[in-house]
């Protein structure tokens, strides 16, 4: 006779913890959208050092903005385009790069401690509070990667190394993903007493991988400024791929560090990564799950708003849309594939009864 989960034979609040899962997931989507004006804004080198505790207070004195602005002149970004700069108009960009950084506590605190509580409390169903630290442990992770991401900037080069700024945004999605998946879970976990955690498969890995590697080439798109290459669409110049661009060599590195090349990739990948999405979105609907609809109206929706980023010459208000819809779409897609999963593990369960 099945029983039902140690979760109701306990002080588990499984409704709780997964409430508190989604609002930790709305703050996340708040902190990607920071981080592409951030990116957009050219503001991510204006704060040069990592302060965890004492940078949560801003300069409050002149002399303190003094400073803050001393240390800015001494970056090679400062010293190639931005010599005119007053400290008004340093003022401007080191407020997105401190409200990114800020957000980025805020989220950490909203994780640790309501997971501390809960702990303490004994309102983690069981077997799932390995899977909350190990998200707070890649939450701690991601703000050294922060840092590592901005210190590639202070010398030599004049911004950031596209590459780790890459790892910094796929890694706050993995994040999210996990977060959404989790709260998922534990919702199911809530209506049901005897409700399985869902299983990932191979339909939700596909379309969650694809929707990852467009994200990196979106990434790599945005670190190189390889959006303001080519502002036509669908034709790259007079071709759909232009002739006589220059090559890097070994050639495997023209996808990774060729302007031209990443935006090519990123371009018409995202239809191959459309189709694994809409895979996924048709398998969702038989489940009775409306993310597979949502899955269907982002996709579109967002290649749309790629479209029209390339042909508004990388508008910050189209962009950062671009990149909020994006998180919207990783939600979706995971919300999609955990319907799957979810429909999957039933069965087995029905099979193995």
């Amino acid at each position: 006779m099945l029983q039902p989960s140690a979760a109701f034979l306990s002080q588990a609040r499984p409704r709780a913890v997964a409430r508190w899962l989604w609002l930790v997931a709305a703050l996340i989507v708040a902190m990607v959208v920071i981080g592409g004006i951030t990116r957009l804004t050219e503001s991510g080198l204006s704060i040069t050092q990592w302060k965890p505790i004492s940078g949560i207070i801003p300069p409050l004195t002149q002399a303190e903005w003094q400073a803050e602005f001393a240390n800015y002149r001494k970056i090679p970004e400062y010293q190639a385009f931005n010599r005119d700069m007053t400290l008004a108009g340093f003022k401007a960009i080191f407020f997105w790069e401190y409200l990114h950084r800020l957000l980025g506590r805020v989220i950490g605190l909203a994780f640790a401690v309501p997971l501390i509580v809960f702990t303490l409390r004994r309102q983690i169903p069981k077997g799932y509070g390995p899977r909350l630290a190990a998200i707070l442990a890649l939450g701690g992770l991601q703000g050294a990667i922060g840092w590592w991401m901005v210190a590639s900037g202070l010398s030599v080069r004049t911004d950031v190394s596209h590459i780790r700024l890459a790892v910094h945004l796929v890694t706050a999605l993995v994040i999210l993903a996990g977060t959404v998946w989790t709260a998922l879970d534990l919702g199911a976990l809530a209506r049901d007493p005897f409700a399985a955690p869902a299983r990932l498969t191979g339909v939700g890995a596909v379309a969650l991988l694809m929707l990852f590697v467009q994200i990196v080439f979106g990434a790599f798109t945005a670190g190189l400024d390889a959006g303001y290459a080519f502002s036509g669409w669908p034709l790259m110049g007079d071709a759909v791929f232009p002739q006589g661009v220059p090559m890097l060599s070994p050639g495997w590195t023209n996808a990774i560090d060729n302007p031209i090349v990443v935006q090519f990739i990123h371009r018409w990948f995202a239809f191959a990564a459309a189709i694994a999405l809409l895979w996924l979105a048709v398998r969702a609907t038989r489940t009775g799950s409306r993310a597979g609809f949502l899955v269907t109206g982002l996709v579109t929706l967002q290649i749309f708003l790629g479209v029209a980023t390339l042909l508004t010459g990388v508008q910050i208000g189209v962009a950062v849309m671009h990149q909020a819809n994006a998180a919207l779409l990783l939600i979706c897609t995971v919300a999609a594939a955990h319907a799957v999963g979810t429909a999957r593990s039933g069965r087995q369960t029905v099979a193995g009864i």
